[in-house]
């Protein structure tokens, strides 16, 4: 697996993920695909910019044209300030072979490396159980339940919280 910066071609990756109703089951259903397009060159913008780890996950570095899903980590206001987060979606053929704890773990490492982010927040939908048990087998600690907004959707979700300088668990 290797992860990569997205880029304004994956345009096509960013619709099966995010316009699918079953990907998006836990994110309050599909989201149109008008201004996708847009969304992922402002994306691409924010990750050469380095301003956000935008990455799409690439399962064989073999065939970089296929991508598995994303993860991605920014900093962001939320109403208890500033909040840095990490997220990811894998494609369903994908799921169950590790890739999004592996990204996850990966961004995590590169955050301790580089001392960014501060505490990582995660916020996966209460009935995303596998989500949510990356979170516990990264080391995350779990905050509360509660409400976030999504693409203007309100979902209820798990709160975790890791900081990677001391809660990161061994690979």
């Amino acid at each position: 697996m290797q992860l990569r910066d997205v880029v304004p071609d994956d345009v096509d990756a960013y619709v099966r993920m995010r316009c699918d109703p079953v990907m998006t089951a836990d994110l309050g259903g599909p989201l149109p695909r008008e201004g996708m397009a847009d969304k992922v060159r402002r994306d691409a913008r924010e990750a050469a910019a380095d301003a956000a780890w935008i990455k799409m996950i690439v399962p064989d570095p073999d065939a970089p044209d296929v991508v598995a899903g994303t993860v991605t980590l920014w900093a962001h206001d939320s109403e208890d300030g500033p909040v840095s987060e990490i997220g990811w979606m894998v494609l369903p053929e994908f799921q169950g072979r590790g890739l999004a704890k592996r990204g996850a773990r990966t961004l995590l490492e590169r955050a301790l490396d580089e001392d960014r982010w501060g505490v990582v927040h995660a916020f996966p939908a209460t009935g995303n159980s596998a989500s949510n048990g990356i979170c516990r087998s990264l080391g995350f600690r779990f905050v509360a339940e509660r409400e976030v907004t999504f693409a203007g959707r309100v979902l209820h979700s798990n709160h975790w919280a890791i900081d990677p300088r001391t809660d990161l668990a061994p690979a």
